[in-house]
């Protein structure tokens, strides 16, 4: 049964919007100076941005100890509700000892601009293998969530937040389109049923056969890579977006497909991850999200196909968006085009697919990848930036 998007409700029903009004905002600044302070490294910052804005819907703010203890054993909220992945705030010993529950805390950007306001209602101590087993399913430090987990604070700030002011995203400000926006633009195309697709990697031949087989079953497609804080040797997004402008002005059409940016950070997380991606996604409006090969995995942590598999974790339509579930896409050489093992006749030695890890390796010896895995024009724009 399709989903509509007039019965698409935000995640838990209720879009969240924590952003201060101006008399708000002033009350907040007017005490500015008085408020003990926290500083937000990348991560936590886009996390409050998310929830701010709705991304992160039905959150207010940072996990209390109930929904934290819930979602790493159960992925659910203490209500029941399905979630994945902690959104915490965490401090040191030191930085948590002198507050006090029940104050407000001053939230600070990295460069010491006030950003927000957290209305402090618990601190606790938590379990950080705990969280990296059951949320990562390693406790290795080399896993980029996991190092993360273990070099952050001992004790975890909860409450909810506001965010002071939404600014214009610094590189991206066009495709800055927050979830009230988006679901705007959805109705507005008079789309019923969208798809979300993410991606923090330059998109590929497999990831336009995937997403064009997806737009043949629903009215448009909402290309959303992620911006937040991604690992050292992951394209950087400005070069990302660019091959995204690119493949969308040559070879889709442009009516039926909306290029937005993810504010979030990645996790690393794998299954958990996938579906996140796609909690987020609903409260963004989309009806449906593509799940695909090893969505949001990192080196050999997870099973090729595990993030699809985590979605039957779930009885039909609880978590109210519908998996699209994509088998790993390649160029087959015998039918002259892009397929998977459903519907290729190919051995193995006649599929042409590359990691991301190998057209990396091709682009630092200058050359490109063949254009059965990108299009010429991605990895000429891929080419450039590897070489400036």
């Amino acid at each position: 049964m399709s989903r509509h998007l007039d019965n698409i409700p935000a995640h838990g029903g209720v879009l969240v919007n924590r952003i201060v009004n101006s008399e708000q905002k002033e009350v907040f600044l007017s005490k500015a100076e008085t408020l003990p302070r926290i500083s937000l490294d990348e991560r936590t910052f886009s996390d409050l941005v998310m929830i701010a804005i709705g991304g992160f819907s039905p959150l207010t703010g940072f996990m209390g100890s109930q929904d934290y203890q819930t979602v790493v054993t159960d992925m659910r909220l203490a209500n029941g509700l399905p979630w994945s992945i902690p959104i915490t705030l965490s401090v040191s010993e030191e930085t948590a000892q002198p507050l006090n529950e029940g104050s407000l805390i001053r939230l600070d950007d990295a460069t010491g601009r006030m950003v927000g306001i957290l209305e402090l209602a618990e601190k606790y101590h938590y379990d950080k293998v705990k969280e990296a087993t059951h949320v990562y399913r390693t406790d290795e430090d080399k896993h980029p969530g996991v190092k993360v987990v273990y070099e952050q604070g001992e004790v975890n700030l909860a409450g909810d937040i506001w965010l002071l002011e939404r600014d214009p995203h610094p590189q991206f400000p066009l495709y800055q389109i927050d979830p009230t926006v988006s679901r705007q633009m959805f109705r507005e195309k008079g789309w019923q049923t969208v798809v979300g697709f993410q991606t923090r990697n330059p998109i590929h031949r497999a990831h336009e056969y995937i997403q064009k087989c997806a737009l043949e079953t629903v009215d448009g497609l909402f290309l959303h890579p992620l911006v937040g804080a991604t690992k050292e040797d992951d394209i950087p997004a400005d070069v990302r977006m660019r091959c995204y402008e690119i493949i969308l002005e040559h070879y889709y059409p442009k009516d039926r497909v909306i290029l937005a940016i993810n504010p979030a950070a990645m996790r690393y997380a794998g299954p958990r991850e996938a579906i996140f991606h796609a909690i987020v996604r609903k409260n963004y409006g989309c009806t449906h999200f593509i799940v695909g090969r090893d969505h949001a995995g990192v080196g050999d942590y997870y099973g090729t196909y595990d993030a699809q598999y985590i979605f039957d974790e779930f009885e039909p339509g609880e978590l109210g968006i519908t998996p699209m579930k994509f088998e790993h896409a390649f160029y087959c050489t015998i039918s002259k085009g892009m397929a998977t093992t459903k519907t290729s006749p190919s051995k193995p030695e006649q599929r042409i697919h590359l990691s991301g890890t190998k057209v990396r390796e091709m682009l630092r010896r200058g050359e490109l990848p063949p254009p059965e895995f990108s299009r010429p024009e991605v990895a000429a724009e891929l080419a450039r930036a590897m070489h400036t």
